[in-house]
């Protein structure tokens, strides 16, 4: 019987671009996305995640997105043969033996793959992440998912009887600055579980001032999860929140210098207007945000659309929808 590490699940799209199954893909991954493998459930119970310990999704999915189960050897296989990807990510659910898990991921890649590695993870010890930085590991991720401590809470930790805390998650982010140095350290942010325009864009700007780079994800309902019910973000709202996090992360512009209305709305980005339609029209604020060539395809949301984060630059005609969409 084959033990977990040597399994690994890969997103659907991942599986398609190496030749592991046959699936039409409307866009490619640009990163390799894998999973770590647990005959059990993850021990968190995140209220928004198919993988929770609570959670009666089917387990193989994360977000909307299905994950097939492979051998480790044979994904590193059709890794070493492709030349389409430029980054391997590993999603890592919590639970025993992970460390151990990981430690075997990372080195099998160092020794497989010449492209940088990148990891999504529950907070570790500082330790453990200078072993991971060791093994080559260039980027990670500690996801705080909840723009406020509040939400944090009410979505992660206690008050769903979750292990997670806000002052652990940031402590970890600050040691993790440390470790892999500014702008090698991510979060992600989850647009649309409650918070207002005004406290994610306030979030995105503390994390930007203490080194670490801000994703962005718009909540997806998942049946079999707690938020099961919760419809997803309004659409010209998320794009003012890609528009805030664009600037503030490019150091265009500062939390202090924007405008909000009296229910959190954004009214000024405190950027020249001029500036303002030259990125609108860049279509870059709306592409994905996270590591280096991750475009992560269809994450959020159907081919078919809305589409809250693009997986290539938005034509033309995309760019006009989304002016339609914001004003």
């Amino acid at each position: 019987m084959k033990q977990s590490r040597d399994l690994i699940r890969t997103s659907i799209g991942t599986a398609a671009a190496l030749g592991l199954i046959s699936c039409r893909l409307t866009t490619k991954p640009t990163t390799v996305y894998l999973m770590t493998h647990s005959k059990e459930r993850c021990r968190a119970n995140c209220a928004f995640c198919s993988q929770a310990k609570r959670s009666v999704s089917k387990p193989n999915r994360l977000s909307r997105v299905v994950w097939p189960t492979f051998d480790l050897n044979r994904v590193l296989e059709s890794l070493t043969r492709s030349n389409c990807f430029q980054r391997v990510c590993v999603q890592a659910l919590n639970y025993p033996g992970l460390f151990d898990d990981l430690l075997h991921i990372f080195t099998q890649l160092r020794e497989e793959t010449h492209l940088p590695t990148s990891l999504s993870c529950q907070p570790l010890e500082e330790d453990q992440m200078r072993e991971l930085r060791n093994l080559g590991l260039d980027t990670i991720a500690i996801p705080l998912d909840a723009a406020t401590p509040r939400l944090f809470d009410e979505v992660k930790g206690s008050a769903v009887e979750g292990p997670y805390s806000w002052k652990r998650h940031m402590k970890t982010l600050k040691e993790a600055v440390e470790v892999f140095g500014p702008g090698r350290v991510y979060t992600h942010l989850i647009v649309g579980l409650g918070e207002t325009e005004q406290e994610s864009l306030k979030a995105v700007q503390k994390l930007v001032d203490v080194g670490v780079n801000p994703a962005l994800f718009a909540f997806t309902p998942l049946l079999g999860t707690k938020l099961e019910d919760r419809p997803p973000p309004p659409l010209d709202s998320y794009r003012r929140v890609q528009l805030g996090r664009f600037f503030l992360s490019g150091g265009h512009t500062r939390f202090e210098k924007m405008a909000f209305n009296r229910d959190g709305r954004v009214t000024d980005f405190g950027v020249r207007q001029k500036f303002f339609r030259e990125v609108l029209l860049s279509g870059e604020p709306f592409f994905t945000s996270g590591c280096p060539g991750c475009n992560r395809p269809y994450y959020n949301e159907s081919p078919k659309g809305p589409i809250y984060n693009y997986p290539c630059l938005p034509k033309e005609e995309e760019l006009a929808e989304i002016e339609r969409e914001l004003f």
